[in-house]
């Protein structure tokens, strides 16, 4: 193991890592990609905070876990924050806002030069920052390195998941979300949150099954596409799941059912809004519904009992409050984070 001289025990020093590990890039066998990207959320802003707060959480965390004891031992990293990024970042958030806005006074793109150039920045940086997140996981990944995703919004992940493709093979996707997520381009952008697995459909031929765990918000379109496409996308929906339980059905019978749908190779995608919002009330999307925090980490241990490899996953839309006491996201995402990592590296134990 990466790391044998560290005492759990003491303070916490916040010179080290992630979790305050002494970790770095060499030392540390999972790599836990930073994206602080914002650009097409539709509703409030944030989450391009979100793995600066879940660093800053992190600091607090107490790391036995009773479900996977010692794994961090393997070592977790977390490069610092690209400033290009969040100055790129910060420019085509102004510009997406002013195109939203015209959006909701009933004008049109299109119709609007200057706004129809914003558009086509944003679609371009976009797709740079889809390259740029695909490169820098395919350069881990030759290293030997296990990698995972902290976003920013849900259109994060979309080069991180080619570059799974590319390394690992036909895998398929488990999300965790309240939204499907199976708009084409959304507001006229091509990478929206909102898009993200419509486009992982359309542009990762590598990925086999996406199973949706708790949508609970989405419109005709999507829901359309769910149906044509049964035999590569099995949504339980929250409304279905509520109904089962409460005819008397268990969770544990429900995650089995989970499990089974998935291929061999997992990757899990888990948009914080999954959860029920009392533990994510500052994300972008809220939607009422959803689950305990416990839920899904039960989900997650059976993946790993079944046998089945988690090859990567990524934790996005988490965001806070402006007031530093408004913490609760960032707390929660933290640990989920920290409890994913720890059952990515069991789940990897004899790969």
């Amino acid at each position: 193991m990466a790391i044998t001289n560290f005492d759990t025990n003491s303070v916490g020093l916040a010179a080290n890592n992630i979790f305050c590990l002494p970790t770095n890039e060499e030392n540390a066998k999972l790599i836990l990609l930073p994206i602080p990207w914002e650009v097409t959320v539709s509703y409030r802003n944030g989450t391009a905070r979100g793995p600066e707060k879940i660093l800053e959480s992190s600091y607090q965390i107490d790391l036995f876990d009773l479900d996977a004891p010692d794994y961090w031992r393997e070592g977790y990293y977390m490069p610092a924050l690209d400033k290009q990024i969040v100055k790129k970042n910060d420019y085509l958030r102004h510009c997406a806002e002013l195109i939203i806005s015209n959006l909701s006074d009933g004008g049109c793109t299109c119709d609007n030069n200057q706004l129809q150039k914003k558009l086509n920045e944003i679609n371009q940086g976009c797709a740079e920052l889809n390259d740029w997140i695909f490169q820098q996981a395919t350069q881990f990944f030759e290293k030997g390195k296990y990698v995972a995703l902290i976003g920013g919004d849900h259109s994060t992940p979309l080069g991180f998941m080619k570059a799974v493709g590319k390394h690992f093979g036909e895998f398929g996707i488990l999300q965790i979300d309240a939204h499907a997520d199976l708009r084409e381009a959304y507001e006229g952008f091509i990478y929206s949150h909102a898009s993200i697995m419509y486009n992982v459909l359309k542009e990762i031929p590598e990925m086999t099954k996406l199973v949706q765990v708790g949508v609970r918000d989405f419109c005709d379109e999507e829901y359309e596409l769910i149906q044509k496409e049964k035999t590569r996308v099995h949504t339980f929906f929250d409304n279905h799941i509520k109904k089962r339980q409460y005819g008397g059905e268990t969770w544990q019978s429900i995650c089995d059912e989970i499990v089974e749908s998935l291929p061999q190779q997992v990757y899990i995608s888990f948009d914080i809004d999954g959860l029920d919002p009392k533990l994510c009330k500052n994300t972008g999307t809220p939607v009422q519904g959803g689950f305990e925090a416990e839920q899904i980490q039960y989900l997650f241990i059976k993946i790993v009992e079944k046998g089945k490899r988690i090859i990567a996953f990524d934790l996005n839309e988490v965001s806070c409050g402006e007031d530093s006491l408004d913490a609760i996201d960032a707390s929660v995402g933290a640990r989920i984070l920290y409890r994913m990592c720890n059952l990515f590296m069991k789940s990897n134990e004899n790969a």
